[in-house]
């Protein structure tokens, strides 16, 4: 997704309007929607003042990832981002069911390792 494609979203699932992103900014609305039509370029200072505005990472805003944000402290790995990233494309209901099934695995996996520990031995 483009830059200026995923800026006029954000605004718009933020319900804003240009004006009021534009004076975030200290710019006019008119300048600012060059930014959305992608007749000007986003400078880098900006393109950093949007994501804190909308507490994204500029890899999310720049389209070059479909996760918004990651802790600090949580880093994904290749495999865990796509897992990611998908889990986010699915509907409200398939994201239950995976939530579900993910639950029932992780449960599974606890008993099996309980059952192949070996008892601790009592100090006599």
């Amino acid at each position: 997704m483009a830059l200026y494609q995923r800026i006029r979203d954000l605004r718009e699932d933020a319900d804003k309007t240009q004006a009021e992103v534009a004076d975030y900014l200290n710019t006019t609305a008119q300048y600012y929607g060059k930014y959305e039509k992608g007749e000007r370029e986003l400078p880098l200072s900006r393109a950093i003042e949007l994501a804190d505005y909308y507490g994204v990472s500029l890899d999310f805003l720049a389209g070059r990832s479909d996760i918004r944000t990651i802790s600090p402290n949580i880093i994904l790995d290749t495999d865990e981002a796509l897992l990611v990233s998908r889990f986010r494309l699915l509907s409200e209901r398939n994201k239950g069911k995976a939530e579900l099934f993910i639950e029932q695995l992780f449960e599974s996996q606890i008993r099996e390792r309980a059952t192949i520990s070996p008892p601790q031995n009592e100090p006599c």
